[in-house]
């Protein structure tokens, strides 16, 4: 048996055409029932984490996490369109940089800028 990568993200929504639309307007992910977005080769990280840690909120099953081709520019981008953007030194390491931000119903995303 061979997986070759992720075939999609399922998750429930409140209002499941306006998330689709915040995610294609602020992250151009063709996101939606008919969206099939096409990503760019790279590596992907698969981690259980133990249930109490800090890393995320612990009431969240999960993080997405998103691989970002220069973070600088969109996170001014959100900025301006009033997302709140969060940043900590510790999160700018050996594997990249990190920021947070949340889409419109509260998940919370981590946007990972590779090391160049």
């Amino acid at each position: 048996m061979t997986i070759s990568g992720i075939g999609g993200l399922f998750f429930r929504s409140r209002d499941p055409e306006a998330r689709a639309a915040w995610y294609r307007e602020h992250l151009g992910i063709h996101a939606g029932q008919d969206g099939m977005w096409e990503q760019d080769a790279g590596m992907t990280v698969f981690a259980p984490f133990p249930a109490d840690s800090d890393y995320f909120d612990t009431e969240q099953p999960f993080m997405l996490n998103l691989r970002v081709i220069e973070l600088d520019e969109l996170v001014e981008r959100l900025e301006r369109a009033g997302i709140a953007v969060e940043r900590r030194p510790e999160w700018d390491t050996e594997y990249g940089r990190f920021v947070r931000v949340h889409d419109p119903e509260g998940l919370p995303l981590e946007l990972w800028e590779l090391p160049s």
